[in-house]
């Protein structure tokens, strides 16, 4: 947590002037953020980290020298505690780039701003967009002060999982919400899973169009389960994983013939669209309680409200814990809700996911 008069202390690395500029001009405005130093490419910034000492780096990919990849692989083995948000350009190179840097370790991404001219416009969307992305890393002491919630969970010891009464009903559904860190944390557990789980798998990641559709072809080159961005109509059948596509609201409609994907374009759910609350609300409609909702790593509290909405339903919800995730807002939200039936390091989330598909 920033103590009081502390600032959050950030690097900008990119090779555009003019980007240089736009981003140090938006984060200079706000009074709990410092730009500490600028750098034209990662050879020049590996060199500033150990003067600077900053908190974070906004970092672009494509310099000149020594590129932001490269850079990433040399700030992970030797600042491993410093946050790396890249800069994302929206195109299929952008995306792919984008998710390479992620599964290096890069924290989150931000879009990059456009050098058309349009200055406000561009500084407005950078203050919108970046600032809360650096922030959500930092507990505030405004923002302690503005949340100080107890976990209604009684405590345990240490190292056992936070847990609550069980629901009886056996679930046939596994529906997975995620945002920052969702990439590395769902890379990390749904290979885990075996080719013949027999529940269908719904996951929301907060991602643009086209990421969603990189990151489901990703995964599904690790996984055991056939892993694709859900398509409209598309059947909702056991041992299959559907992403969320970007810009669209992932629900599900039941009909004489089973289960099948609905997607929409109506508003966004707490600023998200996919948003977790949209899936959980839908699932808990045509599944009742058997439910299996996941909470993972992301900031904000999507999911909050549509985990309140399966309880009341009795289904189970799962929650990674604060030591695993990279932002606890989303399951922070869950937990700090009363929502969480187990609290649960990464990885155990699978192992606990299994037990509770597999139970008589």
């Amino acid at each position: 947590m920033l103590k009081a008069g502390e600032r959050i202390r950030v690097l900008v690395v990119d090779d555009s002037v003019v980007i240089r500029r736009l981003v140090t001009h938006a984060l200079d405005e706000d009074p709990l953020i410092e730009v500490v130093g600028t750098a034209s490419n990662g050879a020049i910034a590996l060199q500033r980290i150990p003067q600077l000492n900053p908190d974070v780096l906004t970092l672009d990919v494509e310099m000149p020298q020594m590129d932001g990849l490269e850079m990433l692989r040399h700030v992970r083995r030797d600042f491993p505690g410093l946050r790396v948000i890249m800069f994302s350009t929206l195109t299929e190179r952008g995306a792919a780039v984008t998710l390479e840097a992620l599964s290096l370790g890069a924290d989150d991404y931000v879009s990059k701003a456009s050098n058309d001219g349009a200055l406000d416009r561009s500084m407005a969307r950078l203050r919108a967009e970046l600032i809360p992305k650096i922030k959500q890393f930092f507990a505030t002491p405004q923002a302690e002060q503005a949340h100080t919630v107890t976990v209604p969970i009684p405590l345990q010891a240490p190292d056992a999982p936070l847990a609550r009464l069980e629901t009886k009903a056996r679930p046939k559904v596994v529906a997975i919400g995620v945002s920052t860190g969702g990439p590395t944390a769902l890379g990390a557990i749904l290979p885990q899973l075996p080719a013949d789980f027999r529940l269908p798998i719904l996951v929301v990641q907060h991602m643009p169009p086209l990421f969603t559709r990189l990151l489901a072809e990703r995964l599904h080159s690790t996984c055991r389960l056939t892993t694709q961005e859900a398509a409209q109509g598309e059947p909702v059948d056991g041992g299959k994983i559907l992403i969320a596509p970007g810009d669209f609201h992932m629900k599900v409609a039941g009909d004489g013939s089973g289960v099948r994907v609905a997607l929409d374009q109506s508003l966004p759910q707490n600023s998200c669209r996919p948003a977790v609350d949209a899936l959980f609300g839908s699932v808990a409609e045509v599944y009742g309680g058997a439910v299996l909702a996941v909470v993972l790593t992301g900031m904000g509290q999507d999911g909050m409200r549509g985990a309140k909405v399966l309880k009341a339903q009795g289904a189970s919800v799962l929650a990674q814990d604060e030591a695993s995730s990279v932002v606890w807002g989303m399951p922070g939200a869950v937990v700090n809700a009363g929502l969480a039936d187990m609290v649960l390091p990464l990885d155990q989330v699978v192992p606990e996911i299994l037990r509770r598909a597999y139970r008589s």
